[in-house]
């Protein structure tokens, strides 16, 4: 799989891959315009379906704990389930 892909006219560098579950025509079916404003959207799936969640860059004034990518590995343990695939792109600029 390469590095990078294009969702809704914007570039993303798959950053995370987790048991290489990446769908890219999932994600291009399943991420909405809401999406646009986030530095990265994070994706895992639980039963069977994908759930995506935005993140800012740290720096970016928008950034609060809840959607800081500082604090990620804190999400993915409270909200996840265990074991959970999971990716993360972040947007190219």
């Amino acid at each position: 799989m390469k590095n990078s892909v294009e969702i809704n006219g914007k570039q993303y560098e798959i950053v995370r891959n987790d048991g290489d579950c990446f769908d890219l025509d999932l994600a291009r079916e399943k991420m909405t315009d809401y999406f646009d404003d986030y530095d990265y959207v994070f994706g895992d799936f639980a039963y069977e379906k994908v759930r995506f969640k935005g993140f800012y860059d740290s720096k970016n004034k928008k950034a609060k704990r809840i959607n800081d990518i500082k604090y990620l590995e804190d999400y993915i343990k409270e909200y996840c389930s265990f074991g959970a695939k999971v990716f993360l792109l972040k947007k190219m600029k």
